[in-house]
């Protein structure tokens, strides 16, 4: 069944958003903002979240918002680069909301910032990465 909400139908293309349970909560082009709950299979030890988890929420949120801010004669975007401080552990259950804030939105390359963070405000994991506009 087709989405109508554009958001979901740009998180239904990018099927590792889906496999986390992605859901965006605001979208703008200066700000892209997603929700997940850790669930138990994508924990390590300990029932934490994984830091691939983390950076999976990251990048899928980043990617959102470099998505909005393309020029018009681009076809897409990709991530060239990207670096996770994983801060602090966040149990299974727990509900996550990243919020991706451009740092630089050029012709070429975009560079945003993705802050993880509890719904109390602690911090889980900060991420940079840069996207390629294609």
């Amino acid at each position: 069944m087709m989405t109508r909400d554009p958001m979901q139908a740009i998180v239904a293309s990018m099927p590792f958003a889906g496999q986390i349970g992605l859901r965006v909560i605001e979208a703008t082009k200066h700000q892209v903002i997603g929700e997940v709950t850790v669930q138990a299979d994508k924990c390590t030890s300990g029932n934490i979240a994984h830091g691939g988890f983390l950076m999976t929420l990251a990048d899928c949120v980043g990617a959102v918002a470099a998505f909005l801010n393309l020029p018009d004669d681009a076809r897409g975007t990709t991530t060239t680069e990207s670096k996770t401080n994983l801060i602090a552990a966040a149990p299974v259950g727990t509900v996550l909301r990243a919020t991706a804030l451009p740092i630089s939105v050029g012709r070429r390359l975009q560079v945003w910032q993705t802050r993880v963070e509890t719904p109390e405000g602690k911090l889980i994991s900060l991420t940079t990465q840069t996207q390629l506009n294609l």
